[in-house]
């Protein structure tokens, strides 16, 4: 069984803060840590943390909502959900991983930039990965060719884009690791869908939709968690099919 944290929301500041702005304290050997929910380093690290705060007290539905919606989506149209070859982009402590690991897919495989990640990942979901990397493809030195001989044509990352925990040309990166006709499941905010929105990732969404560097199979607006205050936080799940790879033109638009 999991330690029972002792997790404290502030009483008065959450309705001005942005949701990558949202804290919580931590009471821990009589003293209060605070801790941004994007300081995933420091949650990682403390078992059970991750799921009391996201999936207990927030009850974040995202990983079943988007495995699910994959898996009807690949079978609907191919029937060959469990042949797929998946990367897990921003795949934390596996929670992504596991519900794909139940669905039964051929191969998994995690990719983070943080080390406490994969630590957390061992730990919580051993032996769902069949590899897991961490790797920061922001880096343009990174070297990708490992990735490549997984010959990957699924691309799963929840919750995990929109507010530079995934940078644009990190996922277009990804993306590009994907074979063509290959899957890709994500979910963003429903802000980014706005036509006021203008930052780099709502950009560089709608420019792999519009230019059709993706084909949608399936988007659906749907309630990803509640915030601190109570109130849902709306994300679209995006369910389609990679139809080419991005030029360097486009990549280099996003560093």
């Amino acid at each position: 069984m999991n330690k029972r944290y002792n997790i404290k929301f502030p009483p008065n500041e959450p309705f001005t803060l942005g949701q990558d702005e949202a804290f919580f304290t931590l009471l821990e050997e009589d003293e209060n840590k605070k801790i941004r929910f994007h300081d995933y380093h420091l949650i990682y690290s403390r078992k059970g943390l991750y799921e009391q705060l996201f999936y207990e007290r927030l009850k974040c539905t995202s990983p079943q909502k988007i495995s699910k919606s994959l898996y009807n989506v690949v079978n609907e149209f191919t029937g060959s959900f469990t042949s797929l070859r998946v990367l897990d982009l921003g795949a934390g402590n596996g929670m992504m991983g596991n519900e794909l690991f139940k669905l039964g897919v051929a191969r998994i495989i995690g990719l983070d930039v943080i080390p406490e990640a994969s630590a957390a990942c061992e730990r919580d979901y051993p032996g769902i990965y069949d590899s897991y990397y961490i790797l920061d493809l922001n880096d343009k030195k990174s070297d990708i060719e490992d990735l490549k001989s997984w010959e990957l044509n699924c691309m799963s990352t929840i919750a995990a884009i929109g507010f530079d925990d995934i940078p644009p040309f990190t996922f277009l990166r990804a993306f590009n690791l994907i074979q063509d006709n290959g899957w890709i499941a994500f979910n963003i905010k429903d802000s980014f869908f706005e036509n006021e929105e203008i930052s780099n990732f709502s950009v560089m969404v709608k420019k792999i939709l519009i230019q059709n560097y993706l084909e949608v199979y399936l988007i659906e607006k749907y309630r990803h968690r509640i915030s601190i205050d109570g109130l849902p936080l709306y994300y679209y799940s995006i369910i389609g099919k990679k139809k080419c790879s991005i030029e360097d033109t486009i990549l280099n638009q996003f560093i």
